[in-house]
C-alpha cells in the first residue's frame, strides 16, 4: 500500500480571525466595525445587533484575548507549537477607521507590519483573509453596507492598500469569507456579518442576496486583479463553508434534491473560481424574476478575476431529504436529517472524517485548483480541571481522525492541497481575564504534540 505522505511545503498552522482575537477595538485609530456592536453569546445564546455600543451590554471583541497587545509571546507559542503558517485577518477598521476616507490609517498599517514581521521571523507563513466577518460600521449606517455599488469601491481601495503595503511580506490571501453563510439569509447574523445587510429587513430577501453577492463577487475580482499587477507571485483565493451533503436514501428525488441543495453552495465558487454565473442560477433569476442590477463590464472582470485557489472550513456533513426533512441537523440547508451512519457532538454536529475527504475529491474534481483547508474543529462542552486544564481527547481523536483523510485524499485521490490551519485557537476567543488566557495558551502548546506529533517535525 502507498505510504501516506504530504508535501514538504505543505502549510501546518492554526487560524482565527482579526475581531475574534485582536481586541483593541478602538485603540490605535481603529474605527468600529460591524462586529464591534454585536453582543456576547454561546452555543445556543445568540448573539444581539445593536446597532451601536450600548452601555451594559458586553461585547467579547472588545478586549477579545488582546492579541493587539500581546501578539508577541503568542506568536512565539505558534512557533513552539510547530506552526508553519498562521492565518488571521486584517481588520479593515484599523486601516480604514470609517471604510470610506482616501488615506489609510498609518498606525493600524504599522501593526499588521510588525505582526508579520514576526510571524516571519520565525518562518510562519502569514495566511490573511481581507474580510472575514467584519467591516466599518459607518458603511452600513450610511451607504446600507454591500446592497450599495459604491462599497465595491471602498474594499477594492482597501484591499490595494494592503496588498502595495505588504506586497513582500504576505503571499497568501483570501478575499470573504465563509460568503456562502449568507445563504441562509432568514438568520439575521449570517447576513450582517458576511455583508452588513440584514435580509429579513428588505422586501424580496433572495433577491437582494443575490444583488449583494454580485458586489461581492465583483469586488473579490478586482481585488485579485489588483493583486496580481502589485505582485504576480500573490496567490488569491476564495473561502466556501463546506458542508458536504448525502442524500437520505436512494431514492431518485433525495439524490436530486441533494444535488440541487448542493448547487445553492457551489454558486458562490462557480462565479469566483469560473468566472461567470452558471446556467442553473440565471434560469433561478428568470424563473422567479429577480433583477440583479450589472453594470457594463462586469462580465469581464468577473473572467479576469478569478481567485488562484479555494479556502473552506469543514466541520460536519448533512444528509437531505426532499420530502419530511425535520430540519434538526445543524447546517442552515432545507430539508435536514440526522445521519443515522455518523456519530454526532454535544452540539448535534456530524462528526464525518470521511465526509472531509469526499468534500476534498469534489470541490477538487470540480474545479481543478490548488485546494486549503482553512478552518476544521469540534464543538464541544469543556470542562476545566481544577488545575486550569482541559482533557480533550475527544477533539484529539476528531483532528486526528480528519487528518488521516486529508492525507488519503492527497496521497490516493490525487488532490493538491496547499495546507490545513484548523480552528485550533477558537477557545480563547470569548475569554477576557488574562489568567485564564496563559493557561489555555499554555494547555495549547503542551497539547500540540499530543494532536499533531505524527505529521509535525517540531524543534
Amino acid at each position: 500500500m502507498k505510504k501516506l505522505t504530504l508535501p514538504k511545503d505543505f502549510l501546518w498552522g492554526g487560524a482565527v480571525a482579526a475581531h475574534q482575537v485582536e481586541g483593541g477595538w478602538n485603540k490605535g485609530g481603529k474605527g468600529p466595525s460591524i462586529c464591534d456592536v454585536l453582543t456576547g453569546g454561546a452555543h445556543g445564546v445568540p448573539r444581539e445587533i445593536t446597532q451601536e455600543v450600548v452601555d451594559g451590554k458586553y461585547y467579547p471583541n472588545h478586549e477579545a484575548i488582546d492579541f493587539h497587545g500581546h501578539y508577541k509571546e503568542d506568536i512565539k507559542l505558534f512557533a513552539e507549537m510547530g506552526f508553519k503558517c498562521f492565518r488571521t485577518s486584517i481588520a479593515w477598521t484599523r486601516i480604514f477607521p470609517k471604510g470610506d476616507e482616501t488615506q489609510p490609517n498609518e498606525e493600524g498599517l504599522k501593526f499588521y507590519d510588525d505582526m508579520f514581521d514576526e510571524l516571519l521571523k520565525y518562518n510562519i507563513e502569514p495566511v490573511i483573509t481581507l474580510s472575514h466577518f467584519e467591516m466599518p460600521l459607518h458603511l452600513v449606517q450610511e451607504y446600507g453596507g454591500w446592497t450599495n455599488r459604491k462599497v465595491v469601491d471602498f474594499f477594492v481601495n482597501f484591499a490595494e492598500v494592503v496588498f502595495e503595503r505588504y506586497k513582500s511580506k504576505v503571499k497568501y490571501w483570501m478575499t470573504f469569507n465563509e460568503i456562502n453563510n449568507q445563504r441562509n439569509w432568514r438568520a439575521p447574523l449570517f447576513g450582517y456579518c458576511c455583508s452588513g445587510v440584514v435580509y429579513t429587513e428588505h422586501q424580496n430577501p433572495e433577491e437582494t442576496m443575490y444583488q449583494v453577492l454580485h458586489h461581492q463577487f465583483v469586488a473579490s475580482a478586482l481585488a485579485v486583479k489588483a493583486a496580481r499587477r502589485i505582485n504576480p507571485e500573490m496567490k488569491v483565493g476564495c473561502m466556501l463553508a463546506m458542508v458536504a451533503l448525502y442524500p437520505f436514501s436512494c431514492k431518485p428525488e433525495d439524490v436530486m434534491f441533494a444535488q440541487e441543495s448542493m448547487r445553492e453552495r457551489y454558486v458562490f465558487t462557480d462565479v469566483q473560481l469560473r468566472g461567470y454565473y452558471p446556467s442553473y442560477v440565471l434560469n433561478e433569476w428568470e424563473r422567479r424574476g429577480f433583477t440583479i442590477n450589472m453594470e457594463a463590464g462586469d462580465e469581464q472582470i468577473l473572467r479576469e478575476g478569478t481567485c488562484d485557489y479555494l479556502g473552506f472550513s469543514y466541520y460536519m456533513t448533512n444528509a437531505v431529504k426532499a420530502e419530511g426533512g425535520t430540519g434538526d441537523a445543524i447546517s442552515g440547508f432545507e430539508g435536514s436529517v440526522p445521519n443515522p451512519h455518523v456519530k454526532a457532538s454535544d452540539w448535534g454536529w456530524q462528526i464525518d472524517p470521511v465526509g472531509l475527504r469526499y468534500a476534498l475529491c469534489e470541490l477538487y474534481e470540480r474545479y481543478q485548483k490548488p485546494l486549503f483547508i482553512v478552518e476544521n474543529g469540534f464543538g464541544a462542552y469543556d470542562k476545566v480541571e481544577e488545575d486550569g486544564s482541559i482533557n480533550d481527547d475527544y477533539r484529539i481523536d476528531y483532528l486526528r481522525a480528519h487528518v488521516e483523510e486529508m492525507i488519503k485524499a492527497v496521497t490516493y485521490d490525487g488532490v493538491d492541497l496547499m495546507g490545513y490551519t484548523p480552528w485550533g485557537l477558537h477557545r480563547l476567543r470569548v475569554l477576557h481575564h488574562r489568567s485564564v488566557q496563559q493557561t489555555l495558551r499554555l494547555y495549547l502548546r503542551e497539547q500540540a504534540r499530543r494532536r499533531y506529533g505524527r505529521y509535525v517535525s517540531f524543534p
